[in-house]
């Protein structure tokens, strides 16, 4: 009995040729466009007949792409070469390129303002003496209209231009004819919306007064400022026509906006054998006030932060770009280092800078009970503190992002600081200053970012307070998938005779990762990690922990999900061999 193998494959592509073969004494990138513009085909012609009207047709072709370029006085000829299997020819003397020569703009009545004219004809940007080809030609129009229309001018419009092509001077000239419409000065918002938005908010939120003359910059901004609110499924800002202009002489801006669903409920799990596992529930409410606000309430039941609350955020509080942040939770934090049954107060102002840079304050309340292992420094020995305590905290944080992307970045960098002054009371009294700072850099080593370096480094301090008086979650801690990968949850530093960690009042982190693409939608990574706990308001680098280890990433359009797996260096009793990191976006 035989056997029968079929083996399935992509079949070779039918072979292509052009439609006539060029000749002629040509630069590469010329040749090159004439090939693009005859085309291809997958026959031969089957006769002289057909031969000479692809060559014919070639030429045609080939006469119109010479002319776009500044080719006037060319010559062309069709031949046709063969009897059994003929050839079609386009044979191609270029001659000389023509140049331009100085560009003029004739107003169709009314003129735009004397500035408006010259910033229009600066804006141009055709340089006499340069080749004279079409595209440039097209492009220097479509700037003429967008210099008219940031300078107030939405209305202008290009009328059939005229270029004169001078043969004996072998220059081209053209002449721009626009219609610059009439100076547009902006007036207040129409929404258009089946939501609930308040239209007076939307129109607090306009960057220009009525009046101001028409700026797109102007209109882009009141668009982004929607935007970023979240709660907006499609946002459109666009300026009414000239049929509305109103008594004043105005035109209003119509705003169009489609809300996103007003209620989700949300519902996720997480495990890990390093950083605690748990689930979470969230329900959330979008524009519940009429002012693009969110109101989220969270439940999540976890090995660590258990916690039950609700935030409430407000954008463009009092002032664009600026987002009032309010919180409140019980939370129940059960670590190897304490435990802390609390309710926890906050509030927030936070103003965006550019894009994504911005910085925040406020304060924050915590009041609980607090469970700890604690060292103590004068007698050398562990010490159980169970203590009621109130801790009033002020907060000031700054982002500065000048990296290229905010999941993948391959260059640029990104800084973060944040200070906070902390008052505590309740069984003991204390003061002191909280700081701490991270930097991160990316650095890609080929055009294509296909092979990036990135470091990290985080540095934190405590002034004013000791290791045993400051409470346990205001100290440091290092270890786990944000900060040390390969050790657990705060695995890093000095521990207590019992294996509990210590928490520290310095802290020092550093990370390096080499980043290679692999293909499309692939990539893998190599990492170094470091990190130290300290007992004096100055960093230790005498008790450093080291890791390595290797990751994976698939690409998605809006960032990677990556996989690490990390080796702890030094291992001591209680470290597991590895640790597994899996979640969205770079790991710093």
């Amino acid at each position: 009995m035989g056997a029968a193998c079929l083996w399935l494959g992509h079949p070779e592509a039918a072979r292509a040729d052009p439609r006539a073969e060029v000749r002629g004494d040509l630069s590469a990138d010329l040749r090159t466009r004439l090939v693009q513009a005859i085309g291809e085909t997958d026959d031969p012609p089957a006769n002289r007949f057909e031969a000479r009207r692809r060559a014919r047709a070639a030429m045609e072709s080939a006469e119109a792409v010479l002319r776009s370029e500044g080719y006037y006085q060319s010559i062309l000829e069709d031949i046709v070469e063969g009897e059994e299997t003929p050839v079609a020819i386009v044979s191609v003397q270029s001659g000389t390129r023509f140049a331009l020569a100085p560009a003029t703009i004739q107003w169709v009545a009314p003129e735009p303002e004397t500035e408006v004219i010259q910033t229009a004809q600066a804006d141009i940007g055709l340089t006499p003496g340069d080749p004279g080809r079409a595209a440039e030609v097209v492009a220097a129009e479509g700037r003429i209209i967008a210099s008219l229309t940031r300078e107030g001018y939405p209305d202008a419009a290009t009328r059939p231009r005229r270029v004169v092509v001078d043969h004996a001077a072998m220059t081209v000239q053209p002449t721009f004819n626009i219609s610059s419409g009439a100076l547009v000065r902006l007036d207040g918002v129409r929404v258009q919306t089946r939501g609930p938005t308040n239209p007076d908010w939307v129109a607090n939120l306009a960057p220009w007064s009525p009046g101001q003359r028409y700026d797109p910059e102007l209109v882009g901004e009141l668009e982004r400022r929607l935007l970023e609110t979240g709660v907006y499924d499609g946002v459109a800002v666009a300026l009414t026509g000239p049929d509305q202009t109103t008594a004043d002489g105005n035109r209003p801006i119509v705003v169009t906006l489609t809300d996103r669903p007003r209620k989700i409920l949300e519902a996720g799990a997480t495990f890990s054998t390093a950083d605690g596992s748990g689930v979470e529930g969230l329900w959330t409410w979008y524009n519940r006030f009429g002012r693009a606000d969110t109101l989220r309430f969270q439940a999540r039941i976890a090995n660590i932060d258990s916690r039950i609350g609700a935030d409430l955020s407000l954008p463009h509080w009092r002032a664009p770009g600026q987002t009032l942040a309010l919180s409140s939770a019980v939370v129940n934090e059960d670590t190897d280092a304490y435990i802390r049954t609390a309710g926890v107060l906050s509030a927030d102002l936070r103003q965006r800078l550019g894009k994504t840079s911005w910085y925040s304050y406020g304060v924050g309340l915590d009041f609980g009970r607090y469970n700890e292992s604690r060292f103590d420094p004068v007698t050398q020995l562990p010490v159980s503190l169970d203590r009621d305590l109130a801790i009033f905290t002020g907060r000031a944080s700054a982002y500065i992002d000048q990296s290229n992307d905010p999941l993948n970045p391959t260059n640029g960098w990104r800084l973060t600081v944040n200070i906070q002054p902390t008052a505590v009371a309740g069984e003991d009294t204390i003061l002191f200053l909280r700081s701490e700072a991270q930097a991160t850099t990316y650095r890609s080593l080929d055009s294509r970012a296909r092979t990036v370096l990135a470091g990290r480094i985080r540095l934190g301090s405590i002034i004013g307070g000791s290791e045993l008086s400051v409470p346990s979650d205001r100290l440091f801690y290092s270890g786990g998938g944000g900060s040390v990968r390969g050790y657990q949850y705060q695995g890093v530093g000095p521990r207590l005779p019992d294996n509990t960690p210590r928490g520290g009042i310095s802290l020092f982190e550093v990370s390096a990762e080499v980043r290679r693409d692999l293909g499309r939608n692939f990539g893998a990574v190599a990492f170094v990690d470091a990190g130290a706990i300290g007992f004096d308001e100055t960093p230790d680098f005498s008790n450093l922990r080291y890791s390595v280890g290797i990751g994976g990433r698939y690409n998605l359009s809006f960032g990677p999900i990556r996989a690490d797996i990390a080796i702890p260096l030094d291992k001591r009793d209680g470290d597991a061999s590895f640790q597994v990191y899996v979640s969205i976006g770079q790991a710093f």
